[in-house]
C-alpha cells in the first residue's frame, strides 16, 4: 500500500460491535502503535487499556461529571475554541452530521445525546 492509498482510506468510526477486542491483538495494535512519531523523539508513552467494568466505571463518570455540567479535565493543551475558517468548518461539518442522522438544530436531547456519545467513547 503507498502512502495515497494509506491516507485514503482513512475513515473515523462511531459506532462499534458489542464484543471485546481479544488481548492479543491490543497487545499488537500497541506495539505497532510506538512506531508513531512523537514530537523531539520524546516517546513519551503512556498507555492504560481498559475493558469491562473499568470502562464502564470511566464512562459513567463521565456522563455524571458533563451532566453535572463539571469542566473536562484534559491530559493535553487543547483550545476550546477554533475561529476563523476553523470554526466555520466545524459548523459546516456539525450541520452535515446532524443532517445525515436526521438531527434537527432544536432536538437538544437528540443533540445531547449524541454528545453524551461522546463520552462514552461511542460505546467502543
Amino acid at each position: 500500500m503507498n502512502f495515497k492509498e494509506f491516507a485514503e482510506s482513512r475513515k473515523s468510526v462511531r459506532g462499534f460491535l458489542d464484543k471485546p477486542v481479544p488481548k492479543e491483538l491490543v497487545d499488537e495494535i500497541i506495539d505497532a502503535a510506538k512506531w508513531a512519531p512523537t514530537s523531539y523523539n520524546t516517546q513519551t508513552w503512556h498507555i492504560h487499556a481498559v475493558a469491562g467494568d473499568v470502562l464502564n466505571k470511566i464512562r459513567e463518570g463521565n456522563i455524571e461529571e458533563t451532566m453535572a455540567g463539571k469542566p473536562h479535565v484534559r491530559d493535553f493543551p487543547y483550545k476550546e475554541e477554533y475561529e476563523g475558517v476553523h470554526r466555520q468548518n466545524q459548523i459546516d461539518v456539525a450541520i452535515q452530521l446532524f443532517d445525515a442522522m436526521g438531527i434537527e438544530r432544536d432536538d437538544k436531547e437528540k443533540r445531547m445525546d449524541w454528545m453524551l456519545r461522546g463520552f462514552r467513547q461511542f460505546d467502543a
